[in-house]
């Protein structure tokens, strides 16, 4: 009996300390908060990201501008903790050192919030997998993100300790959130490439330097902070200080040349059985038979028709010679939402109204404007050109005569043999993106 109550004695000594910390209090709390709200946030714009690898990557990046200021906030609400308590006199005459004090607090917290995080990115990746069009997960900032937000949570627990002010953490909260949001929007300045929430656009991908030069640079400011404040040897905030400032030096100094643009950005996939062929960027891969199927009346209405582009591409820039736009599928949440087209007969017409390349013209003639309202009507109609058409019956006696001359040309068009269709629709091409083509425009 006496050694079970030996052993029973020993066991609360044998726990260590970090134990408490870690199972009950504010950490776990925390966490949970760091892990819902991003949840929230994300899961209110998922839209606009659940489908496209690189739209999700961006999205729990453009995320941190909020959690970060909460991780700095909790950290700083952490470190007033033995003063709200008033047991700063007894926990300084604890055996161990200050820096191990101050570490048993500020590292659990550290941990909960960062996996809190790392949850809802999770959980982010895992929602975009079934609806993903192409391309691979971008996990590149991951990393670097957590080990910013940890950093966040420590230098808000010495900001805690060092103001003895209830309202430090949220004014903390609040000036962060400035601070970040105001040094993302620095246009060309060089403070946004030291904003570990420094927006990323889904074109881009971080050079291998980067997500580890932004590791350092913030993880060596909160490291040099908790040293000068609690290390014995003060002196030693020196070097993880010197790390940031060689970090902060790199990230300026090469500025935009620590991103590239995503090798899947230039990269298209293509399908060769429809006039023209169809080019989706790689990216998208996996929606080109949703494309094929949506421009499937328009290809089919071609085939045989001379002028044409050789292809629709879906790039960045103006088409090539020979080549033109597919209507954009980015942003995703308005063409696409979650892998799927939201309005094939709206994507088809505007396809065939860049195939008609006349978007950078003025006012063109009226037998342009017929004629390319005729080929719109037969390719591919607008899903508004009933209700404009309404608009025009009701309108006055040049809108009605307008309204008239362009059904009549849509029937004239539509009524041709198919031989006879062909040849004036390749006659009609051969002067698309011509805005001066008013005498070359086949009659109808």
């Amino acid at each position: 009996m006496s050694l079970v109550r030996e052993k029973a004695a020993l066991r609360p000594v044998l726990r260590h300390p970090l134990r408490a910390e870690v199972a009950r209090g504010f950490a776990p709390f925390a966490g949970a908060v760091a892990f819902l709200l991003p949840a929230v946030v994300l899961g209110f714009v998922a839209d606009r990201w659940q489908g496209g690898w690189a739209e999700t990557r961006t999205e729990l990046h453009s995320v941190l501008l909020i959690v970060l200021p909460l991780g700095a906030a909790a950290g700083c609400r952490q470190g007033g903790r033995e003063r709200r308590r008033g047991t700063e006199e007894l926990w300084g005459t604890a055996v161990r050192g200050p820096l191990a004090r101050f570490l048993a607090s500020a590292l659990p917290l550290a941990l909960w919030v960062t996996a809190g995080y790392a949850l809802a990115a999770a959980g982010a990746l895992l929602a975009t997998w079934p609806y993903a069009t192409g391309d691979r997960p971008y996990a590149d900032l991951l990393p670097a993100d957590a080990v910013a937000l940890a950093a966040l949570v420590v230098a808000g627990q010495v900001v805690g300790r060092l103001v003895p002010w209830r309202f430090a953490a949220p004014l903390l909260a609040l000036g962060g959130y400035a601070a970040l949001g105001l040094s993302g929007r620095a246009g060309t300045g060089p403070g946004r490439f030291l904003n570990p929430a420094f927006a990323v656009s889904e074109g881009l991908v971080p050079a291998g330097r980067q997500p580890w030069a932004m590791a350092v640079w913030v993880a060596g400011l909160a490291s040099a902070a908790v040293l000068a404040y609690a290390a014995r040897r003060r002196w030693t905030a020196l070097v993880p200080l010197a790390a940031a400032v060689a970090a902060g030096v790199l990230l300026v100094r090469t500025g935009d040349g620590l991103w590239r643009p995503n090798p899947a950005e230039r990269a298209q996939v293509c399908t060769t059985s429809t006039t023209p062929d169809i080019c989706v960027n790689d990216r998208y891969a996996e929606l080109l038979p949703q494309v094929t199927a949506a421009l499937s009346g328009v290809t089919g209405k071609l085939e045989g028709v001379r002028n044409l582009p050789v292809r629709f591409e879906d790039r960045v820039g103006e088409p090539r010679a020979g080549e033109a736009q597919l209507p954009m599928l980015t942003p995703i949440g308005r063409s696409v939402v979650r892998g799927r087209l939201t309005d094939p007969a709206q994507y088809a017409w505007e396809a065939v109204t860049m195939l008609q390349a006349r978007g950078d013209c003025g006012e063109q003639d009226r037998r342009v404007t017929v004629a390319d309202d005729a080929v719109q009507h037969y390719l591919a109609a607008s899903p508004a050109e009933a209700t404009f058409d309404a608009l025009d019956a009701r309108g006055d006696a040049e809108r009605r005569a307008e309204l008239a001359e362009r059904r009549a040309a849509r029937e004239r068009l539509a009524s041709m043999g198919a031989d006879a269709r062909r040849d004036w629709l390749s006659a009609y091409f051969a002067t698309v993106g011509d805005c001066d083509a008013t005498s070359r425009v086949p009659v109808l």
